[in-house]
């Protein structure tokens, strides 16, 4: 096997309709994996997923789940397992964001970003971890953000709700390292997708891509390589990492350089 081949391994990713979960959907599968395409409630966009995948010649399904809930994410990878025939990959990244300043913000609001952000790893996970250990193979990616590592205006539920998925992370690579597990958090840096996009409206885009080193925003298939990477066997000595895929805006001290 390759670094680079995922042939005979399944699949299950969260949150894969549309964004970065159904761009990593697909990479998985242009790489040979068979792909679960969890939606909450994007069925036609996740229905369309499928479709772009088995005319890849790939196989994929479409199951519904709300992953915040503990019964539907056990009920979610039993299914995944069933209807594919096991499971190797577990890629949580379904995630949603609520702005706003912590003076004005609503607490319910607040935990329910936690609740879906952090829950979802935390239900999914825990509903995979009996079969990986058993079976001793499995390979999760957490889907966390540079927001968890830094302050940001208005995004304190949401980088709060990442922070947590990374201390998960690396929990989680301790405990099931022995059962041949591995667990790590791909960290995506400023992505225009749907639940991004508000940062970057009315100027703030152009604003904010003058702090970013490489000068330009992520494309959701660029943060999806690196996570079909982490997840396949180029990465088996990799475990408890997070990896930052921010065009080098992490690396920076306050701004960075501000010219052109």
């Amino acid at each position: 096997m390759s670094a680079a081949d995922l042939s005979g391994r399944i699949a299950l990713v969260t949150g894969a309709s549309r964004g970065i979960g159904r761009a990593t959907a697909l990479a998985l599968a242009a790489q040979g994996a068979s792909v679960a395409v969890n939606y909450r409630t994007g069925m036609d966009d996740a229905a369309a997923a499928v479709k772009d995948i088995e005319n890849l010649g790939g196989t994929a399904v479409a199951i519904q789940a709300d992953v915040s809930e503990p019964a539907q994410a056990a009920a979610l990878v039993e299914r995944a397992r069933q209807e594919l025939g096991g499971l190797h990959v577990l890629v949580n990244n379904a995630g949603i964001s609520r702005d706003g300043l912590i003076f004005d913000m609503d607490a319910d609001e607040a935990w329910h970003v936690v609740k879906v952000n952090f829950g979802g790893v935390l239900h999914c996970t825990s509903a995979a971890a009996g079969h990986f250990m058993a079976q001793r193979d499995g390979s999760i990616v957490n889907v966390s953000s540079v927001m968890a590592e830094g302050g940001w205006t208005g995004e304190s539920s949401y980088a709060a709700s990442k922070a947590a998925i990374n201390a998960f992370t690396m929990c989680s690579a301790v405990e099931f390292a022995r059962f041949g597990i591995r667990v790590n958090a791909v960290l995506p840096g400023f992505t225009p997708t749907n639940l991004v996009r508000s940062l970057l409206d009315k100027g703030k885009g152009q604003q904010l891509i003058r702090q970013i080193p490489v000068r330009a925003f992520a494309d959701a298939e660029q943060i999806a390589q690196v996570i079909a990477f982490v997840a396949g066997p180029g990465a088996s000595y990799m475990t408890g990492a997070l990896i930052r895929v921010d065009g080098g805006f992490g690396a920076q001290l306050g701004a960075g350089h501000v010219g052109g």
